[in-house]
């Protein structure tokens, strides 16, 4: 992973995403918690590069890179605009295809599997707020896990710590509040087993 720049010496990015990956608590005002501040910097640059105009496919895909400091499959297809906080644990599989308009919140760890849809208007989120009002800045990471060969349409809610299986579709304006199953297809808020796809993905 190429390190976001930063200034002065302390944690680093690899630092926080290790952190954030166990699913420990990034407590409010703590260096990690700069740290996070700092790469939201980056992350807001090179997003703004990414939807300040017209941007070939291939240079698409290198402010990706640049956004998630890791290589990005040449199948990847993203339709500006696009919106991330963080992009460092953001990883993307071959062939994924993410339409206009959407907001991934990665910190918490987003993994999208390979062949998988994302419908415009999405919004992928890994945080939440601590419940006590004295905490409330601290942060709780939960990853979002999507699988091969998923169909997420337009506007479409996942909420922290979702998993969502191989060959699963989600409809139109689900807020996915639960694990979804492979094969399956939900639907509404909150998103619900409405029946198996009848194929295995």
């Amino acid at each position: 992973m190429n390190e976001v720049p930063q200034h002065g010496t302390g944690p680093t990015v690899r630092d926080l995403v290790a952190h954030l990956d166990t699913g420990a608590v990034l407590t409010a005002g703590s260096p990690l918690h700069e740290v996070m501040h700092h790469a939201a910097q980056h992350a807001l640059r090179v997003t703004a590069e990414l939807n300040s105009g017209y941007r070939t496919p291939d240079e698409v895909r290198d402010l990706l890179a640049d956004l998630t400091g890791e290589p990005v499959e040449a199948s990847v297809t993203l339709f500006p605009p696009f919106h991330c906080e963080f992009g460092r644990n953001l990883h993307l599989g071959a062939r994924v295809f993410i339409n206009m308009g959407c907001r991934f919140q990665d910190a918490g760890g987003i993994t999208i599997g390979d062949d998988t849809l994302i419908g415009h208007g999405t919004t992928l989120t890994t945080l939440n707020h601590a419940e006590d009002p004295a905490r409330r800045g601290d942060m709780i990471p939960a990853p979002v896990t999507i699988g091969r060969k998923v169909w997420i349409g337009a506007s479409v809610t996942v909420v922290p710590g979702v998993t969502i299986g191989d060959g699963a579709i989600v409809g139109a304006g689900a807020v996915v509040t639960r694990d979804v199953p492979p094969d399956t297809i939900v639907a509404g808020v909150p998103a619900r087993v409405i029946r198996a796809t009848g194929y295995r993905a």
